[in-house]
């Protein structure tokens, strides 16, 4: 995918505080003018030997630059901010918009840049940290560099409406992951893969996900994030139980309210579990709890007391 040049230094520094959470971008614009104000304000020394105003003359450019860099680098770090912020805000609309959608028909009407964006967000809530590194470069056409655990993943991302993703594009990031130390690599695309491709994927540590299995990952992304909240809701009547069982002791009347159960943790990896039913087998149509990371390989289950 082809990218533009960045045009100049200011713009490279406002990308790169734009990968930075908003308030970073704020925090950076405050120190910055701090710093750089106190140097440009600094009263220069007089001179008393040739070897001083040699010195002083260094000051007094360093302070030059100062005086300029104290409102130019905050304005800076602020638009990197902004850019953030709305970033983050277009990743959270397009995901919603997309996760939502029955079909996988919803990533064909979108942009490369939107693509990624979608590909970016689905991995970052599922517990990746996220870097933008944008192909088309030296590192060989990788989009994001995910990290989780301390181990680190190359993404490449390919929304390609008419072509099949080939064996080329697959061996090219495998190489990459071999050159840079990859613990496992993804190839997102919002179509399909040859047979080729999939082939020589298997058995590696790279994982293809065409349109049908992305929707699924942010389907599962979606559903994962509502149960921490509907986890974290149920805990607030236990919140208020306990703080009322404290005041009873205390001697303090208090009014009592019917609490609600929470949604237990996985027996495996103490995640979050959500009720499912059984579609096969002799416990076919009854409900029982399952991990929310079913889809991360985690097959812990716990039976509903009462059913």
């Amino acid at each position: 995918m082809a990218r533009r040049r960045k045009s100049s230094t200011a713009e490279d520094l406002m990308d790169l505080v734009a990968l930075l959470p908003s308030w970073v971008g704020v925090v950076l614009a405050l120190v910055s003018y701090w710093v750089l104000h106190a140097i440009a304000t600094r009263p220069l020394p007089v001179a008393q030997s040739a070897q001083q105003i040699g010195q002083l003359a260094t000051t007094a450019i360093w302070q030059g630059l100062a005086m300029g860099g104290q409102y130019l680098l905050p304005i800076i770090c602020l638009f990197g901010a902004v850019m953030s912020a709305v970033r983050r805000q277009r990743r959270r609309a397009l995901f919603d918009a997309t996760s939502a959608s029955s079909s996988a028909d919803a990533l064909q009407d979108m942009s490369w840049q939107q693509f990624e964006l979608l590909v970016g967000e689905g991995f970052r809530r599922r517990g990746y940290a996220i870097k933008e590194v944008g192909g088309g470069g030296a590192d060989g056409g990788v989009d994001l560099v995910l990290t989780k655990a301390g181990e680190k993943s190359f993404v490449q991302c390919k929304q390609w409406k008419a072509f099949k993703v080939s064996v080329s594009t697959v061996r090219e990031l495998y190489g990459v992951m071999a050159a840079h130390g990859a613990a496992g690599g993804f190839v997102v695309t919002s179509g399909r893969f040859t047979q080729e491709a999939s082939a020589f994927a298997s058995g590696r540590n790279i994982r293809l996900i065409d349109g049908p299995a992305l929707m699924q990952l942010l389907r599962e992304a979606r559903g994962k994030a509502e149960a921490s909240s509907s986890l974290s809701k149920a805990a607030a009547p236990h919140a208020t139980a306990a703080s009322a069982r404290s005041a009873e002791s205390a001697g303090v009347a208090q009014t009592t309210e019917p609490t609600v159960s929470a949604h237990p943790l996985c027996p495996r990896c103490d995640r979050p579990m959500v009720r499912r039913v059984a579609k096969r087998g002799i416990a076919a149509g009854k409900a029982f709890w399952g991990c929310s990371d079913f889809s991360a390989g985690c097959r812990g289950t716990r039976e509903i007391q009462g059913t």
